[in-house]
């Protein structure tokens, strides 16, 4: 496919990014490429662009370029929604699980997408809707849903279920249900499993469990995940992907299932997923043993 149209979707707050922004316009222009840029970077920029004012607007580009950090890319993938439209995600910083081109490839792997040489990684996402009052609130998330309760330095209480299946009461700090791509995030340092982003699953990790015998769960991807509340808490922090945050009651009932779309990430050939774990956290080295 021929590319005509790229959208920009940045942290505008990093200085990096207002570095980097004027080379990436210059090629785009190099490549005969129209940018699309969002409302917030077009409040800083006198320059006449397209704008991306709403949802619907992501189909009018080829393909999103996110520059920021895995922060920035989960922000896009939650309001990109169901588009299908693949997106780049840039690290301002050092190599990121989501965001994987650094600066100093960035226009080498700009070239090899506009040369069609990548391929297209589909993530999945978790999705809940929960009740508040009158309304019905829907959550969408790429890593994860955690769980916590509201007040500071309590034990939270929760009772899993899932298809139907009591699983069991877990009492510790917090509850997380995370995708395989969100098993190398909050999950991980709670002590639950990598999970390899094609194994089609969910993961069930207490954080801080009180009992040695509360352990993280693997279950299928295509199951529902049923989280309750038990307990003294009076109310429960609702948090999805670290960024979207709620108060629910202690009544309420937060059903968990799969997406019915995907995030369709751009990855290349010579990229290697065991490689970003061994280069981010030292995977099986020891010492100073260095990533060649």
């Amino acid at each position: 496919m021929s590319l005509k149209k790229i959208g920009i979707w940045g942290n505008t707050e990093k200085k990096i990014f207002w570095d980097i922004f004027p080379k990436i316009l210059s090629w785009a222009d190099k490549n005969e490429l129209q940018p699309h840029i969002t409302k917030r970077i077009s409040c800083k920029v006198s320059s006449n662009f397209q704008i991306i004012n709403s949802k619907n607007d992501f189909n009018k580009v080829d393909f999103m370029l996110a520059l920021g950090g895995d922060g920035t890319f989960l922000s896009l993938a939650r309001i990109i929604e169901n588009n299908e439209i693949p997106i780049l995600g840039v690290h301002l910083g050092d190599l990121g699980f989501l965001a994987k081109v650094t600066l100093k490839d960035l226009f080498y792997r700009l070239d090899q997408v506009v040369a069609g040489d990548y391929f297209v990684e589909d993530r999945a996402l978790i999705k809940t809707k929960i009740k508040k009052g009158d309304k019905h609130i829907k959550y969408v998330s790429l890593n994860d849903f955690v769980f916590a309760n509201g007040e500071s330095f309590r034990m939270l209480n929760t009772s899993v279920h899932v298809d139907g299946h009591f699983v069991g009461n877990y009492k510790a700090d917090g509850l997380i249900v995370a995708t395989p791509t969100g098993s190398t995030a909050y999950s991980l340092s709670a002590g639950g499993p990598i999970v390899t982003p094609k194994v089609d699953s969910m993961i069930i990790t207490p954080t801080s469990a009180h009992t040695l015998t509360s352990r993280p769960l693997v279950v299928p991807g295509n199951s529902t995940i049923t989280v309750g509340f038990t307990g003294q808490a009076d109310s429960i922090r609702f948090v999805a992907d670290g960024q979207l945050h709620e108060i629910l009651s202690p009544k309420t009932r937060v059903k968990i299932v799969k997406s019915n779309y995907t995030v369709p990430l751009i990855n290349f050939a010579d990229t290697d997923y065991f490689k970003t774990l061994r280069v981010k956290m030292g995977w099986g080295k020891r010492g100073n043993q260095r990533e060649n």
